[in-house]
């Protein structure tokens, strides 16, 4: 149903999800697939969500490889399988609430919203803020939209039961481990330039983290504050 909606208003407004876009996508979970990712549920979301309408004009003709690429404000859109990875480890279930920091493209909005989440997502770049609603609108996908400071999270809103960061901090920020139910996950790269791991945190207990390692990344940097 919800694969429908998306693709009929996409051709109502002009935004052309075609049979080799769909079997680019194919070809690309199959790649994702083959490096190691699991979770069937995440690979069928990943085959409904059309990466190309999430991509810079330039870069629209690989946007089915498995690459990072440029978007708007100096920030990426991030390796698919890395997106794949991410949401694999946040386990995420239907209905739960999920806070995403960093909006960016909204391609990780989208995959989020497919696993049937409530998203809650922030961004702290004005012009990723708008161009992710005007991208994600017409596609009938709803989350509910925040700009502001990443690093602070979203304290009126919370708990969460899932938090998903897609930029790297060197130091996981408490303020968003506070903001997590009890048996709640945090995903999040946490380091600098020169190294990052991937980072799962479940919240065991009111004042009790069980923290594991995934694996080492490179995202850009969780910046604190707004930007106009």
């Amino acid at each position: 149903m919800f694969k429908n909606i998306h693709y009929i208003w996409a051709n109502i407004l002009g935004l052309v999800d075609s049979y080799r876009h769909k079997g680019l996508r194919n070809k690309l979970i199959d790649s994702i697939r083959s490096k190691g990712i699991k979770n069937e549920e995440v690979l069928e979301a990943m085959g409904r969500v059309p990466r190309h309408l999430f991509m810079d004009s330039s870069f629209i003709n690989f946007s089915y490889t498995d690459k990072a690429f440029p978007i708007a404000a100096g920030q990426t859109i991030s390796q698919p399988y890395t997106v794949a990875f991410q949401t694999e480890l946040l386990d995420v279930q239907r209905h739960q609430k999920v806070l995403e920091v960093g909006t960016g493209s909204g391609y990780q909005t989208a995959l989020l919203l497919e696993l049937g989440a409530r998203v809650y997502t922030i961004e702290r770049q004005r012009q990723l803020f708008l161009a992710a609603q005007k991208t994600l609108t017409p596609l009938n996908y709803k989350p509910i939209f925040f700009y502001g400071d990443g690093y602070e999270g979203l304290p009126a809103y919370a708990p969460f039961d899932r938090i998903l960061v897609t930029a790297a901090a060197p130091k996981i920020p408490q303020s968003l481990l506070n903001q997590l139910t009890v048996g709640g996950l945090l995903v999040i790269p946490e380091g600098d330039q020169f190294g990052q791991k991937m980072m799962r945190i479940v919240r065991e207990s009111e004042d009790h983290f069980q923290r594991s390692e995934h694996g080492y990344f490179s995202f850009v940097p969780l910046l604190r504050g707004k930007n106009n």
